[in-house]
């Protein structure tokens, strides 16, 4: 299988980032893509808001006492 046949998943995790792996580009707010992918596509991007290498996840999380679980005001998305 060929990279370009590869298949992207991305992942949530408990109380932490979306992990991707896979093919994946991921572009800035400008539109211009992130040079810093590494190789094979596998990236963590940060959830909690408190990651110092915004959009990609650095851990702090776990001090940040990040809670992924929905609360009573959490409403689906309406697609």
């Amino acid at each position: 299988m060929s990279a370009s046949d590869e298949l992207t998943a991305i992942r949530v995790t408990k109380n932490g980032p979306l992990t991707v792996k896979g093919p994946v580009r991921v572009d800035g707010a400008d539109g211009a893509p992130w040079t810093d992918i590494p190789e094979g596509g596998a990236v963590a991007l940060c959830r909690c808001g408190l990651s110092k290498v915004k959009p990609f996840c650095d851990g702090s999380h776990n001090a940040g006492g990040f809670d992924s679980a929905p609360t009573p005001g959490d409403q689906p998305y309406p697609w």
